[in-house]
């Protein structure tokens, strides 16, 4: 008995000093991710957990856009591969929207129409179409502005805005997901973020190649706020989610209750019908029914690749080519996607719990689960032509 009582004695000691050098060490952030991740009974990040984090109300406005139906709504079923994909990989919705009409649609595991999920990186394109607008409106001059005039610490580098948006600014980050030290860990879980952004080095040429790195985004917005004066959810529901008519408030993810800094690089809160609203922005040249929403020539150039030798990205938005046809996509952690094909009017959506395995891929590569909801929604949309 008096073994345990001091084994019981020196396991709080141990974990009293450890939780002091957490916080001595400034690595405090790491018990507020166990927090909502493991304690919530989940081993990584997860599609609804906006409640564990204060949030700013992406505001709709008092005219609603509804999707249509297309003529064919739900008259296909889901092939046998797709089924079988959506139960191993849990997704939550799964939309073929054809002539920005919605020809598929279903919701799984007790998700709906409405339910806030996670866009986890999709809002990397969001943020990118708010810097479209800046410039547009004249906040920001073009995608040439430096870094350094809205924040002079980086006058010793030539990084531009652009060079943030088409993730080629040269910063010291390492893009890590498993590591509870990693610096983009540190950007999720932290309570003042712009600290953790501004303390990112420029080590590397800027604008020479592309490297995919959440920090960029994150400044990114950092730089729309300050250019704009407004907070981020305020300058996105104004500029976007009003003018589109979208049915349901979102919600954008912050640091804490005291900065209030939007997480510019993740964490959008929304569903798959309002999200599928900046894939038909974007397809349509940033028109939106008749009203030109982003300028067409920013719009051309964000989904066009940036660097012959890496033609993955433009500016905020995934390129890729699959059926033989050139996808822009908007691309989040788990497996959240909006999924473009210009030519063919089409806009595929895929909000869910898990994507493919990464192996293999590297991060920001490609995963084979986006090929398969792809090729299926294609055979589904074949089968009725």
């Amino acid at each position: 008995m008096k073994f345990l009582k001091k084994l019981l004695k020196w396991i709080s000691i141990t974990i009293a000093l450890l939780l002091i050098l957490l916080y001595v060490f400034d690595y405090g952030y790491i018990l507020k991710g166990a927090k909502v991740v493991y304690f919530t009974g989940h081993n990584t990040a997860f599609i609804d957990d906006h409640p564990y984090f204060e949030n700013d109300t992406i505001a709709n406005g008092k005219h609603i856009d509804p999707w249509p139906e297309h003529t064919n709504y739900n008259s296909v079923k889901e092939t046998e591969k797709l089924t079988e994909t959506n139960q191993q990989l849990g997704t939550i919705a799964f939309l073929i929207i054809k002539n920005d009409s919605i020809w598929f649609e279903n919701y799984y595991d007790g998700f709906n129409d409405t339910s806030k999920t996670n866009s986890f990186s999709m809002a990397k394109s969001i943020t990118t179409a708010l810097l479209g607008k800046a410039i547009m409106e004249g906040h920001i001059k073009s995608l040439d502005q430096p870094v350094s005039d809205f924040y002079p610490q980086y006058s010793y580098a030539k990084t531009t805005v652009g060079d943030l948006a088409s993730m080629a600014s040269g910063l010291d980050w390492v893009e890590h997901y498993t590591s509870p030290f990693s610096v983009t860990a540190r950007a999720n879980y932290d309570d003042d973020l712009a600290e953790t952004i501004l303390n990112q080095k420029v080590v590397k040429e800027p604008g020479v190649e592309f490297e995919y790195l959440s920090g960029n985004t994150q400044l990114l917005g950092m730089i729309i706020q300050k250019a704009t004066g407004v907070p981020l959810a305020e300058y996105l529901s104004e500029k976007f989610w009003k003018p589109m008519g979208a049915h349901e408030n979102a919600l954008w993810q912050l640091d804490d209750s005291e900065n209030r800094l939007a997480k510019a690089f993740c964490c959008i809160s929304s569903n798959a019908r309002d999200f599928a609203r900046f894939g038909k922005l974007y397809k349509n040249g940033g028109n939106w029914n008749g009203k030109q929403l982003l300028d067409s020539a920013f719009v051309k150039k964000s989904i066009t690749p940036r660097f012959k030798k890496d033609p993955v990205y433009g500016y905020g938005w995934w390129l890729g080519k699959y059926v033989n046809k050139d996808f822009f996509m908007m691309r989040g952690h788990l497996g959240q996607y909006v999924m473009v094909q210009p030519e063919d009017n089409v806009i595929i959506v895929r909000l869910g719990h898990r994507k493919s395995a990464d192996e293999g891929h590297g991060v920001g590569k490609f995963t084979d689960d986006i090929q398969i909801y792809i090729e299926e929604a294609y055979k589904m949309l074949e089968s009725k032509s």
